[in-house]
């Protein structure tokens, strides 16, 4: 049985981000494994605009009542729900910025979570409509976040993953990256490792 993992990447710093680097690790160890293929996604390269009104609108509209205008907007959405669902593994490589995530990943966000399509609102609250997968989080940081009140970049990204359903996620941090040669060599081989015991896992 074939294990499919989507990879998506959002660092600005194309091949010198070492959220990047974090992701082609994980790829180039999962090539090396039987039965996990991968499947990659870079929102800088592949930019998604910021969601307005008139895409948020289409959603709204029956596809048989949408416009021509309408369905290429909604297309946008439905392609990204679409690949989500086709994948049993969501890997995020995410850099700090700011304290939170980049535009371009809070862009892919704003259309994969999606009222009535991963997710519904009931008596009880929200109920997850994406099930059965999980989600890897391979987060590079310059300093040393993890654990204090100033990452809030973790919870908001479990946030994120647990309103569409996805509840079983794993964390591999390298911090610190900017505190000095030793430090950040230090960092990346244990986050490598990390993500090595991840792989032959899934």
């Amino acid at each position: 049985m074939t294990t499919r993992a989507l990879v998506i990447t959002s660092s600005i710093l194309g091949h010198q981000g070492q959220s990047i680097a974090l992701a082609e690790h994980f790829k180039e160890r999962a090539a090396g494994r039987d039965g996990l293929e991968v499947t990659s996604r870079d929102l800088v390269a592949d930019e998604l605009p910021h969601l307005g009104p008139a895409e948020l609108g289409s959603w709204q509209v029956p596809v048989a009542e949408r416009t021509a205008e309408q369905r290429d907007l909604a297309a946008r959405s439905d392609a990204l729900i679409a690949e989500l669902r086709d994948h049993d593994v969501l890997v995020l490589a995410v850099p700090l910025y700011n304290l939170g995530i980049p535009s371009q990943l809070k862009a892919w966000f704003d259309r994969v979570l999606r009222a009535g399509e991963t997710f519904r609102y009931t008596e009880q609250g929200p109920r997850g409509l994406v099930e059965g997968k999980r989600a890897v989080i391979l987060a590079a940081r310059g300093g040393q976040y993890a654990g204090t009140p100033l990452d809030s970049q973790t919870p908001h990204l479990k946030g994120m993953l647990g309103l569409i359903g996805i509840t079983e996620v794993d964390v591999v941090y390298a911090e610190g990256l900017a505190m000095g040669e030793g430090h950040r060599e230090a960092a990346l081989k244990e986050a490598k490792q990390a993500i090595d015991s991840l792989v032959a896992r899934l």
